[in-house]
């Protein structure tokens, strides 16, 4: 068996990558803020395609929490293989840079960065305590956003948090590459899902006018299929790569 903690599971990208994982043989460790309905469906829906799944509850920003996580998950399932650091928070308003308040900065740098941070780090450590060799699957996959790279000045705290997250992505694969554990970032784009639900209107033109070269949102599936790909080491001989799903987004163009 091969066994993926998801962070942030309960839906939207975290939703659609459980469902993915699942649809190719992991069984899956759901994590989010607490077990509500919505996140014990998602482990209904792991075991309709035939795998196990357990729903579990942690604020990922009390990095005090990240052992018990983790143990919690192998009781259930067994040894990890696959950690994707998904959840995450946006600002609490958007607004003036000049604004921001410590609160909301705090917020975003505790949960996106620093949280997924020591929470990689935890799981790190139990991956290269177990000495695998060359062929066993292990794998750490972040999801960091475009907002890593592209500045957003309405929402300035959380690019802060997903460049520091992207940079810390980038360090983890690194270090681990030697100990069989492969490390990549995922940058999603314009992806329709509850959080980006508020920015819908406000997108939709630019799109339409060409801000992406594939001239829709993105969809939560599209992420989920990228994460499951690399879950199974399906880049060998890789290390550290930024992946976009973002229909071209990125794209230097004039």
């Amino acid at each position: 068996m091969t066994t993926a903690l998801v962070t942030g599971a309960q839906r939207g990208i975290g939703k659609a990558i459980a469902l993915e994982l699942a649809r190719n043989g992991f069984d899956i460790a759901a994590l989010d803020y607490e077990v509500t309905d919505a996140l014990r469906a998602v482990v209904q829906e792991v075991e309709v395609l035939g795998r196990n799944a357990v729903a579990l509850a942690a604020d990922i920003g009390d990095i005090a929490g990240h052992e018990r996580i983790l143990d919690a998950a192998e009781k259930a399932l067994g040894p990890l293989a696959c950690l994707v650091n998904n959840a995450g928070v946006s600002v609490l308003q958007r607004g003036d840079l000049l604004d921001v308040t410590p609160e909301s900065y705090d917020r975003c740098l505790d949960v996106n960065t620093r949280g997924t941070f020591f929470l990689t780090q935890a799981f790190a450590r139990r991956m290269v305590r177990r000495h695998a060799t060359p062929d066993s699957r292990r794998t750490i996959v972040t999801i960091t956003s475009c907002s890593a790279v592209a500045a957003s000045v309405a929402r300035g705290e959380y690019c802060i948090s997903k460049a520091g997250l992207s940079m810390a992505s980038t360090l983890f694969a690194l270090r681990l590459a030697q100990e069989h554990v492969d490390v990549y970032e995922v940058q999603p784009g314009l992806i329709e899902t509850e959080m980006t639900a508020p920015s819908k209107s406000r997108y939709d033109a630019q799109i339409e006018a060409g801000l992406t070269a594939i001239r829709r949102w993105g969809r939560p599936d599209e992420v989920a299929r990228v994460v499951a790909m690399l879950a199974r080491q399906g880049l060998p001989y890789t290390v550290g790569q930024p992946i976009r799903v973002d229909g071209g987004l990125l794209i230097s163009k004039f």
